[in-house]
């Protein structure tokens, strides 16, 4: 079999040629991120409206709001007079909580959580509860009140917890063990 000059030419010259970009079919405006964004900011809204409605109707608790998007209230105070710290990154500190609806409804009653240990900033925790423990002192028992985006926002908890639920934790900080002292006990 003999191969005409002519389509070696051509297989030479098309097998040469640079590689084209491929451009999408459809091209998005970036609309869907707008719509999330507007979607998002009328849900954080709602939601604070929501608590603030609660925390209305519950005059005898003297709630404090947090630089982090939620609000508090302290069950048992440490007196400020007592030397007496917040944890720092690292500290491993020793907690019991427990979580309810905004109503008051259990949804993990106390006890039902087992006491947990937790290094500061070093391993998983909800953002909400993991801002609020660096707020308390040993022997404080506070209650939080979370928006869903600094609780278990749009995914839930996947057990006991929905969608963009926002709960009601009430905390009790046992322990603050240094950083120093738990490099020395590894």
């Amino acid at each position: 079999m003999k191969i005409k000059p002519v389509f070696l030419l051509f297989l030479i010259f098309a097998a040469c040629k640079s590689p084209e970009a491929r451009y999408p079919v459809t091209q998005s405006s970036g609309s869907y991120i707008d719509e999330s964004v507007a979607r998002n900011k009328k849900l954080v809204a709602k939601e604070e409206a929501y608590i603030e409605d609660i925390m209305g109707k519950n005059p005898d608790n003297d709630y404090l709001s947090s630089a982090d998007g939620f609000w508090y209230f302290y069950n048992k105070k440490v007196n400020d007079s007592i030397d007496s710290r917040t944890p720092e990154f690292g500290d491993v500190v020793v907690f019991d909580y427990s979580i309810s609806t905004m109503e008051g409804e259990p949804i993990y009653a106390e006890g039902e959580k087992p006491t947990r240990e937790y290094a500061i900033d070093r391993e998983k925790l909800f953002s909400g509860l993991r801002q609020g423990l660096k707020l308390m002192k040993e022997g404080e028992t506070v209650t939080f009140l979370f928006p869903s985006y600094k609780a278990f926002g749009y995914y839930g908890d996947k057990e006991k917890i929905g969608t963009n639920v926002p709960i009601s934790a009430k905390v009790t900080l046992h322990d603050i063990k240094e950083e120093s002292n738990n490099e020395t006990q590894n």
